[in-house]
């Protein structure tokens, strides 16, 4: 089977959709629009161990959506 590459011979990179609202996905995943940032810990007074899971969970989900994880379950 021949490698299909996205490249088109530049060196100013490949963009995979034109705007937030264009759907991409990955390894055969339901394409999806740009999800919204994960909101994560910022200070380091708020670091706590269930905000570290909120926020690890979240990137986990972003991750799934897009078929960029490895297993879709998992979650902390």
């Amino acid at each position: 089977m021949a490698i299909e590459y996205l490249d088109n011979g530049n060196t100013d990179g490949t963009v995979l959709g034109q705007s937030a609202t264009e759907k991409i996905a990955f390894y055969n995943a339901t394409p999806i629009v740009r999800p919204a940032g994960a909101t994560l810990v910022t200070t380091v007074g708020a670091v706590n161990t269930t905000n570290l899971r909120t926020s690890l969970n979240a990137v986990i989900e972003i991750l799934n959506n897009l078929g960029l994880n490895a297993t879709a379950s998992g979650y902390l």
